[in-house]
């Protein structure tokens, strides 16, 4: 079986698959593509144009759900409960944490402050409900590293860029989330989801939007810093 990743290089989704398929140390190559700049042949691959897009023997898989969920299927180990109650409680706060990328989102872009300070906010209600959801640690489900784990690292490694630029604590308040957020950011598959240049690359395409978090940003050396004036 060969498998190749279409993937972006700031695309979160394409890390939930790169942290999946490295847990379970399947060989893939990965291609990274241009999404300003869509290849036809990966217009050809992808319904949706979006990354990231698994090709299993040639046979394009869309979707990172869809993708983590073959992936967990066809290889070992499995990260999944075997339970099917248990199981669907996973899937739902997966759900959960696509809705809150959807925020992250939200919040980069937003234009005015009044449209910064509501997106902040949602994100605070985002990381209160997972506050109360979580349980001993130090991953979603206890010891075990599972789905969901792979589906909130990439959500936290945006605050790790944003973090001193915002000035903005999320984790206060919330001792579970940040523990998780710290126990997710020394895992070997979550850090080798994206690539060294990652933090650059994402404080500059924030930068180059006409937005709040890219205007604090852009007052900021790379290392965080705030520049003189």
């Amino acid at each position: 079986m060969t498998l190749t990743l279409i993937s972006h290089r700031l695309c979160p989704y394409v890390q939930r698959a790169v942290i999946v398929l490295q847990e379970k140390g399947v060989p893939y190559e990965r291609v990274d593509i241009d999404l300003a700049n869509k290849p036809a042949w990966f217009l050809a691959l992808s319904p949706l144009g979006k990354t990231p897009v698994l090709v299993v023997d040639g046979t394009p898989v869309f979707e990172s759900a869809v993708i983590c969920e073959y992936l967990d299927e066809t290889f070992e180990p499995k990260l999944h409960p075997d339970n099917a109650l248990e199981r669907a409680r996973h899937r739902a706060w997966i759900e959960f944490a696509s809705a809150t990328l959807n925020a992250v989102g939200t919040f980069y872009a937003a234009s005015g402050q009044a449209a910064y300070d509501a997106a902040a906010t949602v994100l605070h209600q985002r990381f209160a409900g997972l506050e109360k959801t979580l349980g001993s640690g130090p991953y979603f489900a206890g010891d075990r590293f599972t789905l969901p784990d792979a589906a909130y690292a990439p959500v936290f490694r945006y605050l790790d860029v944003f973090d001193s630029a915002t000035g903005i604590d999320f984790m206060a308040g919330r001792p579970k989330v940040q523990a998780w957020r710290a126990a997710l950011a020394r895992r070997p598959s979550v850090r080798a989801a994206v690539g060294p240049d990652y933090a650059g690359l994402l404080r500059s395409f924030v930068i180059a939007r006409p937005s709040v978090l890219g205007a604090l940003l852009a007052a900021q050396a790379p290392d965080g810093r705030e520049l003189a004036a």
